[in-house]
C-alpha cells in the first residue's frame, strides 16, 4: 500500500485497506494459477513487481469514499484487475525499454527472453478479462477493454514520437493521460461504482458519481506519471530499483526537456541536443542544465498543480476518513523518491 503520514482520524480506514489488499493478492494469484509449472514460475516472478500497490488501493480507498463501511469482495475483484492490467503493462515496458531489472530483481525478458515476456504480459491481460466475468455486471470488463485499448494507444503514439525532439507539450500530455492516467482514473471509478455511484458527476451535493472519481484518478495519474519522468532524471537507481535514464535512452522525451527546449536560444538548444545524444553517460549534466533553466522546477510545479485539479475534483464528495486519505495520497504522489 501507498504509504502516507495518516492522522489518527484516517487510521482505522488504512487499516481496513491493508487488512484487504492481502485479501486482493490472493484473487489475483487464484486467477493466475495454471497447472504448468513454467507459467507458475513466471507469474510468481511478476508478484516481485509489486510496489506500492497504488492502484488496487485507489479501489478500495474511493470505493470506501463513496459511502461504503466495509470493502466487498466487487471491490477486491476491481482491485485485482487493475493490477493485473497494470502488471501487464510493466512486463511489455520491460521488453520495449530493453529493461534487465525492476524492482531490484531481473525482467522477465531477461530472465525467458522477449518472446516469455510478450505472451505473460497476454496472459495476464486475458485473466483480467476472465476475472471481470465472474462479477454480476458487465459494466466492469467493458470499462477494462476500453481502458486497456487506451493505454495500448498511447503507447502506440509514445513509439511513433521516439527520438522525436520536436514533441510538443500537448502530445506528450495525449501520451500521458493514455499511458498512465486513464488506467489510474479506471481504479477510481471503479471503486466507487462498485459502491453504488452513478455514473454521472454526482451534482453539487453529497455523494460521487463515478467520474469525479475518475477525474480525480485523471490528474493523479497525469501527476504521478510526471513526477516519474522527474525521478528518471535525477532520482537514483538505488532509490527507484531500477536503472535510470532509461526515457533518455529510448529517445522519449518529457515534460522538463521539451519546456527546455522550447524555451532554449539556439545555442541552448544546440548544448541541450548534444548531451541528448549520449543521455546515459551525461546524465548528470543533462540534469543540471535543466535545473539552470527551470525546467525541473516547472515540471514538478505542473504535477503540484494536478493534484490540486485532482483534489477539487473530489470536493463535493463527503467529508470522511477514506476522503482524507485520499488527499493525503494525492500529495504523497510528487512528495515520494520511488
Amino acid at each position: 500500500m501507498m504509504t502516507t503520514r495518516c492522522p489518527a482520524e484516517v487510521s482505522e480506514v488504512q487499516a481496513l485497506i491493508a487488512d484487504a489488499l492481502p485479501r486482493v493478492q490472493r484473487v489475483f494469484d487464484e486467477q493466475l494459477a495454471s497447472d504448468l509449472p513454467s507459467v507458475t514460475r513466471l507469474c510468481a516472478h511478476v508478484g516481485r513487481y509489486r510496489g506500492k500497490m497504488l492502484r488496487p488501493t485507489l479501489v478500495l480507498a474511493c470505493g470506501l469514499a463513496e459511502g461504503r463501511r466495509e470493502i466487498g469482495r466487487e471491490h477486491e475483484v476491481c482491485a485485482a484487475v487493475c493490477e493485473m492490467v497494470h502488471m501487464a503493462t510493466l512486463v511489455h515496458d520491460d521488453v520495449l525499454d530493453e529493461a534487465d531489472t525492476r524492482r531490484r530483481a531481473p525482467t522477465i525478458n531477461r530472465m525467458n527472453g522477449n518472446e516469455s515476456a510478450v505472451i505473460l504480459g497476454d496472459y495476464l491481460i486475458a485473466g483480467a478479462y476472465h476475472l471481470c466475468s465472474t462479477l454480476d455486471t458487465q459494466a466492469v470488463a467493458l470499462e477494462v477493454g476500453r481502458v486497456s485499448m487506451t493505454l495500448c494507444a498511447g503507447e502506440l503514439l509514445q513509439l511513433s514520437r521516439r527520438g522525436d525532439f520536436s514533441l510538443d507539450e500537448a502530445t506528450y500530455l495525449e501520451i500521458v493521460d493514455r499511458k498512465t492516467a486513464a488506467l489510474i482514473a479506471l481504479a477510481c471509478g471503479l471503486g466507487a461504482r462498485c459502491s453504488g455511484a452513478d455514473a454521472g458527476d454526482g451534482g453539487s451535493g453529497g455523494g460521487g458519481g463515478v467520474s469525479r472519481f475518475e477525474r480525480f484518478g485523471r490528474e493523479l495519474g497525469i501527476a504521478f506519471q510526471i513526477q516519474d519522468d522527474l525521478l528518471d532524471l535525477t532520482g537514483r537507481a538505488g532509490d527507484l530499483g531500477k536503472p535510470t535514464g532509461k526515457d533518455l535512452e529510448k529517445g522519449k522525451l518529457t515534460l522538463p526537456i521539451i519546456r527546455h527546449l522550447a524555451s532554449a536560444t539556439p545555442m541552448e538548444r544546440g548544448r541541450m541536443l548534444r548531451l541528448l545524444e549520449s543521455p546515459l553517460t551525461r546524465r548528470e549534466e543533462l540534469a543540471a542544465e535543466l535545473a539552470r533553466s527551470g525546467a525541473i522546477d516547472s515540471a514538478r510545479q505542473t504535477a503540484l498543480e494536478r493534484v490540486e485539479r485532482g483534489k477539487r475534483a473530489i470536493e463535493g464528495v463527503e467529508d470522511s476518513p477514506a476522503k482524507a486519505l485520499l488527499l493525503l495520497m494525492a500529495d504523497a504522489v510528487v512528495d515520494r523518491t520511488r
